[in-house]
């Protein structure tokens, strides 16, 4: 039988997502009632959260976020959720653990942070040999007589090894993070032991139910959300209502709640795990939507194309994010919705995200590489997101998927319930889709082989120094420098410094710059040092606009 508490939750879950007069006088006595309920099972703990995160981002009004506020709260100490703790395991509920083999960055991050909750999954582990193996990196060489002899696991080796008041998790995740090796390596080694790790629930560790920034000005929901799709065109043409720099305390507070955001899902980003807290603007698109548009700290960023990792706040309550790479006035774009606020205005944001991108970097070409669009991406697939950027207008360039889209036009113009095949969206989902405002151009992301910018760089670096690419490096360094009048770059800030090492053998590749004007290599000077410098953005608008250095890239980058 259903109990009341059940009918309850279906009876809110059937309004939640309903806006007007009569949908918010509804809510608040479901509301009250499930406050005082015990749930009967898990399933339904989970849909009644789910359903509170979702009006603290779309409240009705300040009453009904009051009591929302205050349900969230009070979760973690509910009874049916703490009867249910284990099934709601990877929840992101507050109260709840989190069973996740997290990157070396979100490993470090957390353990810095909650150290005494973090420990190793043992039940999980799985190649036991190759962490065997990991315990010898992480131990001092007066040690390795014990570990040659003595006949102890890897889990007894670690638990002999750490302080008494110390975890095992924050004793490899520390000792990992001193080792004197480069960063990346560290990194690596880290990453393939795929450590299982668990996340005991504390007062303030990391859940989707305390997610929220502080602060902001809350938009009331009172109409309706907006699903019907975008138009493009006129998405383009309103740019947001303001962007601006926000404060590096404010940044990090970003940075931390976006971290947050993504371990409670299982998720990382790689442009989120550098993140620079001097490079964060918060874009207002208004109706309570924003971004915080993160940047990469130099140490991490590519070569050639501009990156951002953005995080889309409604009411200052996390519901997905973005990642944008800038290229010669064209962007790719992954776009994602969390879960929870899936099937609502997701079109409308999507058409907020390509006004922003364009406001940011001028782009007139917007990219969706396969993977969102369902390739090796059973959810893409199954969710129909080639035809949600296909109805946007959106198109493959490739003939062969072109004759295919035609085809099954064809097919629904025939038939309006036709349906493409699993089958045919693989094909389908095997190429970008690109969406051009003007004339369509081939030097876009997705057309260009950014591979043969690094090879170019292979094949002089090869010729000239072989295995030494560390003085490769240095070398290169000197001679740009002279050549093109950046004598005192030693003296410049680090990043500038580092991007400069890191370019040199690309400028060197390309012998062509020594016949420049002396204004154009003073240009491609201040290019490269933006590519280091505080905001990675403006490095995007000088690449785009040094006319030699674009064609040089685009040469070296069009498909041979």
């Amino acid at each position: 039988m259903t109990s009341p508490a059940l009918e309850t939750l279906e009876a809110l879950e059937s309004v939640a997502r309903t806006f007007g007069p009569e949908a918010a006088a509804a809510k608040p006595p479901y509301l009250a009632a499930l406050e005082r309920a015990e749930l009967p099972d898990a399933d339904a703990v989970y849909r009644l959260h789910e359903v509170l995160c979702f009006l603290r981002a779309h409240p009705d009004d300040a009453a009904l976020l009051e009591l929302v506020e205050r349900m969230l709260g009070a979760f973690a100490k509910r009874k049916d959720l703490r009867r249910h703790r284990r099934e709601l395991v990877n929840t992101g509920i507050a109260g709840t653990a989190v069973h996740f083999p997290f990157d070396a960055f979100t490993a470090r991050w957390l353990a810095k942070r909650w150290p005494a909750n973090l420990k190793i999954d043992w039940r999980a582990v799985g190649n036991k040999d190759r962490l065997m193996d990991r315990v010898y990196m992480l131990a001092l060489d007066a040690e390795t007589p014990a570990l040659d002899h003595a006949k102890l696991s890897p889990r007894k080796w670690i638990e002999r090894m750490k302080r008494p008041d110390e975890t095992d998790a924050a004793y490899v995740i520390n000792r990992f993070a001193k080792l004197p090796w480069e960063p990346t390596m560290r990194n690596v080694i880290y990453d393939e032991l795929e450590l299982p790790l668990v996340l005991k629930a504390g007062d303030d560790t990391p859940s989707r139910t305390a997610a929220r920034m502080p602060g902001g000005r809350v938009t009331w929901q009172a109409a309706p959300l907006r699903r019907q799709r975008p138009d493009v065109r006129k998405a383009l043409a309103e740019p947001p209502r303001s962007i601006r720099k926000v404060p590096r305390k404010v940044g990090q507070q970003l940075i931390d709640l976006t971290n947050a955001a993504m371990v409670t899902r299982e998720r990382y980003l790689d442009a989120f795990n550098d993140a620079d807290p001097d490079d964060v603007r918060m874009v207002d698109c208004g109706d309570g939507l924003e971004f915080a548009v993160i940047g990469v700290r130099p140490t991490s960023r590519m070569m050639i194309e501009t990156v951002y990792a953005w995080l889309t706040l409604r009411n200052r309550v996390p519901v997905g994010y973005v990642l944008v790479s800038a290229l010669f006035g064209s962007s790719e774009i992954a776009f994602n919705t969390f879960d929870t606020w899936r099937g609502g205005d997701a079109g409308w944001v999507y058409g907020r995200v390509l006004s922003t991108t364009k406001a940011l970097f001028g782009s007139d070409t917007f990219t969706v590489f396969p993977y969102q669009l369902g390739h090796k991406n059973r959810e893409g697939l199954e969710s129909g997101a080639w035809w949600f950027y296909q109805k946007l207008g959106f198109r493959p360039r490739d003939p062969e998927v072109v004759a295919l889209m035609e085809s099954e036009l064809a097919k629904i113009q025939r038939k309006r319930s036709h349906r493409s095949s699993i089958a045919t969206l693989k094909q389908l989902a095997r190429v970008p889709m690109y969406y051009a405002t003007g004339r369509e151009r081939s030097d876009v992301i997705g057309q260009l082989k950014l591979d043969g910018i690094g090879l170019a760089v292979t094949d002089y670096v090869a010729t000239r120094f072989g295995s030494d690419r560390g003085r490769a490096e240095k070398v290169c360094a000197a001679e740009a420098a002279a050549l093109l009048g950046a004598k005192d770059w030693r003296g410049w800030p680090a990043g500038e410094r580092l991007m400069w090492l890191r370019y040199a053998p690309l400028l060197m590749a390309v012998p062509e710059i020594a016949d420049w004007r002396r204004a154009d290599q003073r240009a491609l000077v201040r290019l490269v040092r933006a590519k280091g410098g505080p905001r990675e953005s403006d490095y995007a608008k000088l690449l785009d606009a040094h006319k030699p250095w674009r064609k040089v890239l685009r040469r070296l980058a069009s498909p041979k």
